[in-house]
């Protein structure tokens, strides 16, 4: 058995202000000396870039519809090795999943899964005794979840927040921890696919560090912060699992490339842990800022916001040529979603104008009004760098683009059985070995991706 003190902080809703009392938390933690380990239920990107800011460790992702109980206890134990406190922040409301009559994909699987304490965020602005009847009804619909406390936000006056206290510490035994104030200083800047990532908010969005630091003293006056600790010190021992996902493989090897600047960030802890366990070098490069693509034996250019930086891609044109001619000479290179649509021809953006992109593949990323959200599943319709013919996988797509102006050869290596993907429910188109995709995999869910991508590469650096 292990003992790892941990938390989770999930919402009654979303937007019941999860993210920015989960950043507090973990700021005022981290000044206390503590080493903190972040995770996100779900698949999202953004909301882990703060925490990562924040703690100075790369916030992990745990979900249970792509992950199997075994992934997300050996996944979890894995990132939270050497921290103090684990916090994980949950995703919607706490009950919120892939289906109506499951737990699937909620928060409230993880909190069973890794038998967590849960403390839940509740939108209190303008109610108060119905307070107590939101903390009843979600602490009695599922009595496998273990709701320890309870943080009031949006708050109007200490009125308020006293009046709410009672009823909620009278009707259901849980205890209130603490009140936050209703104020514009507690929300992070938006976007369409929801907030700013950190390391764009910090280079770009005036006043970001001072809004950070007003979080912070936000939560530091308001919650009680010894009481969160002690719970998250409770949570119960863990069965330390067995090895079979982090296991370290083929010691030595092959060098990454791995685009990561203020157009590309969103990548999954575990995706990059495991390259480094199959025995990758990563090397990061900026498709923004850089001349061209440094020495290595494969590129990854994940997700992120090409469109939001679509002038400064298209200017460096030694970067799209570097990354053309690297495609063209075999060199295994995998892009998701921001990834995909750099790889494009052009990319029209939402005022109609088109910039000039690394043209690996025939065809125009526009921006559009549409919104494509949710899990995906599929195979593989033919060998590519991260994966055989036939093997199957899950994964998750965001986006607000679609692709236009296909070659009509286009080569497409994924057909999916749930999911939109680039066309008609196909996805991964392919060319010479570069492979690019909507879907977002989540290494230890697919886990052929990481052995499978860096034995790819070792094939080309052998030929080299």
């Amino acid at each position: 058995m292990i003992k790892i003190p941990r938390v989770i902080l999930a919402g009654d809703r979303s937007s019941a202000g999860k993210t920015t009392i989960s950043v507090g938390i973990m700021a005022l933690l981290k000044e206390q000396g503590k080493t903190v380990q972040p995770f996100k239920v779900g698949l999202d990107y953004i909301d882990p870039s703060y925490h990562s800011m924040i703690t100075g460790k790369q916030g992990g992702n745990l979900d249970g519809y792509l992950m199997s109980d075994k992934a997300i206890a050996e996944a979890f134990v894995h990132s939270s090795e050497g921290s103090d406190i684990s916090i994980i922040e949950g995703v919607r409301g706490l009950y919120e999943g892939l289906e109506s009559l499951s737990d699937v994909g909620s928060t409230a699987q993880i909190a069973k899964v890794l038998k967590t304490p849960v403390i839940l965020i509740v939108d209190a602005q303008s109610i108060t005794r119905s307070t107590a009847a939101i903390v009843k009804g979600y602490r009695d619909f599922d009595r496998g979840v273990n709701i320890r406390g309870v943080i009031l936000n949006k708050i109007g006056s200490e009125r308020h927040a006293e009046k709410a206290r009672m009823a909620i510490e009278k009707y259901t035994g849980v205890e209130v921890l603490g009140a936050i104030p209703r104020s514009n200083s507690m929300k992070l800047t938006m976007r369409h696919l929801g907030l700013i990532p950190a390391r764009e908010g910090a280079s770009r969005v005036e006043g970001f560090d001072s809004k950070l630091e007003k979080i912070k003293e936000t939560i530091r006056d308001n919650l009680n912060l010894k009481r969160i600790v002690e719970i998250a010190a409770g949570a119960p021992p863990l069965r330390e699992p067995k090895p079979d996902i982090f296991v370290r493989k083929n010691p030595g090897g092959v060098r990454i490339g791995l685009a990561l600047d203020e157009a590309f960030n969103f990548y999954y802890k575990d995706n990059i842990d495991l390259l480094q366990c199959r025995g990758a070098e990563i090397v990061h490069f900026s498709p923004v800022n850089d001349a061209g693509i440094p020495e290595v034996d494969g590129l990854i250019i994940g997700g992120g916001y090409p469109e939001v930086f679509a002038a400064e891609l298209a200017q460096n044109e030694a970067m799209r040529k570097s990354i053309f001619e690297a495609s063209r000479r075999g060199m295994p290179i995998y892009a998701e979603c921001g990834g995909l649509m750099y790889l494009m021809k052009s990319l029209e953006t939402e005022d109609g104008s088109r910039h000039d992109m690394a043209g690996v593949f025939e065809g125009v990323a526009s921006m559009k009004h549409v919104r494509t959200i949710g899990y995906v599943s599929g195979r593989f319709a033919m060998d590519t760098p991260i994966g055989q013919e036939g093997a199957l996988f899950k994964g998750h797509e965001f986006h607000h683009s679609v692709i236009t102006d296909l070659a009509s050869n286009a080569r497409f290596a994924c057909r999916l059985d749930r999911g939109t993907g680039i066309h008609n429910g196909l996805d991964g188109i392919m060319s010479d070995n570069t492979l690019a995709t909507y879907t977002h995999l989540h290494a230890a869910s697919y886990v052929p991706f990481s052995g499978k991508f860096v034995e790819s590469c070792a094939v080309y650096h052998e030929k080299g």
